[in-house]
């Protein structure tokens, strides 16, 4: 009698194992078995970490193996199992791997396909084509659309993470709830006896130095002892947590009046003002986004300010970055003026801190929350709904969204919810961020998305004009490398431009992210379609660049940059100065972050800057969604050039005072998951 083997492997977490009943049905191209239980006698099957072997007899020519069913049933109560795969040995001697990777719940049934991937319109046999119209059928009723805030990008429709697939939540090794996480962090940084101490202010600023007693690394220390200074100050927009802000500017916008009287002390090359602009070497940071957004009124015993400013900046002779000029707000006038770096000290620093604070606003809120997170979860859910997981594209993807939907659940449930974090501790908290997003996404597009367009379109991109912009030359590094592993995987599978016009599951899926992800909005210019190898290339070299190295770059470097607080305020408690000569350490005390404040700040950025217990970094591809030997191939040549820029990086970091880190992809997680 022909006999089959199956070998099932189960997986490695905590709970992956299960106690209930596991039944299984092997489907040909003749027909079908009988379903057939999987037991050993005396042998404790499905267990956590387990690869278990069961041999079936049967007596009818099935043909080719081309699917299997799984069906669990109960022992007393049910208990999820945690399926990686399965694997079927022929009579005739071939084994054929169905890649699982997904939660068996309850009694319901999982139809698994052969892990050969294959475009739509490749696949010929009617009960596989079938299967792939099913499984995208019952997708889109589990990942639905929802819009969680008027003209944010669509997220997942589901109000509580518990509410979530099965198959999306984390595994039991990531603790990802914000009360434990900060929690841990406020007793981990020993804050307990600041964080209820609000309205109570800091007396100078190495009082600060009394919530930074237990953690340090050699970036924050280095920001604590050189954060007054004007190069640290430009270094920030070039390589700290919000590097994308920094444009090159060859004129004066007539809202900000600044004249060659008032900066030429700055100016290193005797030239005019006019003359420095046209040879490229000013630059400028305009927070414009900001002006008119609602400060945080949560708390009635403490008035929040925000700030609109204007920061004029200057490329010295040693080619690094310099503020020459700075206007708080906006509207020129009597009432707001130009803050020089020739005006009293206290006045120029706390100009500077207003532009830092206003910057990290933009940071969280824009280029974190927006632009990676919410983007990421954006093209997550359009994968879930139009790419079956047979589709190359869906194994392709699959990795770079781990956790996405999960972690922005839990954001929306504990984060940035009414009564959330950003509402204690940021000026922007109490719906403010809400209205920043919404400005934010009338400008969003999807140009500004892809790394080299954006740096580019910036006047960002000599590496002569500025060499120390280590965001710039990195992130180049890595948008290549990966452009490079994805045009040889869509190569693989696409032949021509043609097979592109051709996969409708393709389309769709493009289709899906601008029509539902993107509400359609017309200025976004998200693409309808693809037309060519060359389009579709650069899409996913946008999906999988933003989920890793873009989140990874303005992220994980929280804790080293916005850890001394004066360095950057996560709010301000007072206005704006609208004249020169009233700074003094008081007045800069009183506008600083209280204690409390300073706290749940510290608190956050300490959290969100943790790599995870069993982080996955860029290359790394534990699950073997792909079974083919070519991909496989490609995947080995992109984990070595990634290799080669992580040795490029650590040597040019070799004695640095300032090493530059965050897009080296040792340090780069695969997906946006903190």
């Amino acid at each position: 009698m022909p006999s089959y083997t199956v070998t099932t492997a189960t997986g490695s977490n905590t709970f992956d194992g299960t106690d209930n009943s596991v039944y299984i049905t092997l489907v040909g191209t003749l027909q079908c078995s009988r379903r057939t239980l999987l037991d050993k006698p005396l042998h404790n099957d499905f267990a956590r970490m387990s690869v278990d072997t069961y041999v079936i007899d049967i007596k009818e020519d099935l043909g080719e193996i081309i699917m299997v069913k799984l069906q669990k049933k109960k022992f007393l109560v049910f208990d999820d199992w945690y399926c990686r795969s399965i694997t079927v040995k022929t009579p005739s001697g071939q084994s054929v791997e169905f890649p699982c990777f997904r939660w068996l719940v309850d009694d319901k049934e999982v139809v698994l396909r052969d892990g050969q991937a294959i475009l739509p319109q490749d696949d010929k046999s009617a009960p596989l084509m079938e299967h792939r119209e099913k499984e995208l059928e019952l997708r889109r009723k589990t990942y639905r659309w929802s819009e969680w805030q008027p003209g944010f990008p669509m997220s997942i429709d589901a109000v509580r993470y518990k509410d979530l697939p099965q198959d999306i939540q984390f595994d039991t090794r990531k603790e990802v709830d914000f009360d434990v996480n900060f929690t841990a962090a406020i007793l981990s940084l020993n804050l307990t006896k600041f964080k209820n101490m609000f309205q109570s202010r800091w007396e100078d600023f190495a009082d600060f130095e009394r919530i930074l007693q237990k953690m340090k690394s050699t970036v924050s220390e280095y920001v604590r002892k050189h954060w007054k200074e004007d190069l640290m100050f430009g270094y920030q927009f070039l390589n700290g947590c919000n590097p994308v802000v920094i444009e090159k500017c060859t004129k004066l916008p007539d809202k900000l009046p600044v004249t060659n009287e008032m900066v030429s002390v700055c100016l290193e090359r005797g030239l005019t003002l006019e003359e420095e602009l046209q040879a490229g070497n000013i630059y400028i940071a305009d927070y414009e986004f900001m002006d008119g957004i609602k400060p945080n009124d949560t708390d009635p015993l403490t008035q929040q300010y925000l700030a609109a400013p204007i920061c004029l900046l200057y490329r010295d002779l040693q080619k690094e970055i310099i503020p020459i000029a700075i206007q708080l707000n906006q509207i020129p006038g009597e009432d707001n003026p130009i803050f020089l770096p020739t005006d009293a000290e206290y006045d120029w620093l706390l100009a500077k801190m207003w532009v830092r604070s206003t910057d990290f606003q933009h940071h969280q809120t824009v280029t974190h929350l927006l632009k990676t997170h919410l983007i990421s979860e954006m093209f997550a859910i359009a994968l879930f709904r139009q790419l079956p997981a047979v589709h190359p594209v869906y194994k392709l993807l699959i990795p770079h969204i781990r956790f996405t939907i999960g972690i922005n659940t839990k954001a929306r449930e504990k984060l940035i919810c009414k009564g959330g974090l950003f509402d204690k501790a940021n000026s922007t908290g109490g719906g403010g961020h809400v209205q920043l997003v919404q400005k934010a996404m009338k400008t969003l597009t999807f140009g500004s998305l892809c790394f080299p367009d954006s740096i580019k379109a910036r006047g960002m991109d000599s590496k002569e004009e500025l060499p120390a912009y280590f965001y710039r030359d990195d992130g180049l590094k890595v948008w290549e490398a990966i452009k490079s592993y994805i045009c040889e995987v869509v190569c693989i599978y696409y032949k021509d431009d043609e097979a592109v016009q051709h996969d409708k599951e393709i389309q769709a899926f493009v289709q899906d992210v601008r029509d539902f992800g993107m509400q359609n909005f017309d200025q976004c210019e998200f693409p309808r379609c693809f037309k060519t190898q060359e389009e579709l290339t650069k899409y996913l070299t946008v999906v999988i660049f933003t989920a890793s190295a873009q989140h990874a770059a303005v992220n994980f470097g929280q804790f080293d940059w916005y850890s001394w607080v004066p360095n950057t305020p996560s709010t301000m408690r007072r206005p704006p100065p609208k004249q020169k000569g009233l700074a003094d350490m008081t007045l800069i005390m009183e506008t600083l972050p209280d204690c409390g404040r300073s706290a749940w700040h510290l608190g956050a950025v300490w959290s969100l800057s943790q790599y995870q217990e069993n982080e996955l970094y860029l290359g790394t591809f534990p699950d073997d969604h792909f079974t083919e030997q070519p991909v496989k191939a490609a995947m080995d040549k992109f984990r070595k050039q990634l290799a080669e820029i992580t040795f490029s990086i650590k040597k040019r970091n070799e004695g640095k005072d300032l090493p530059y880190y965050y897009m080296s992809p040792d340090k780069i997680p695969n997906s946006v998951a903190i």
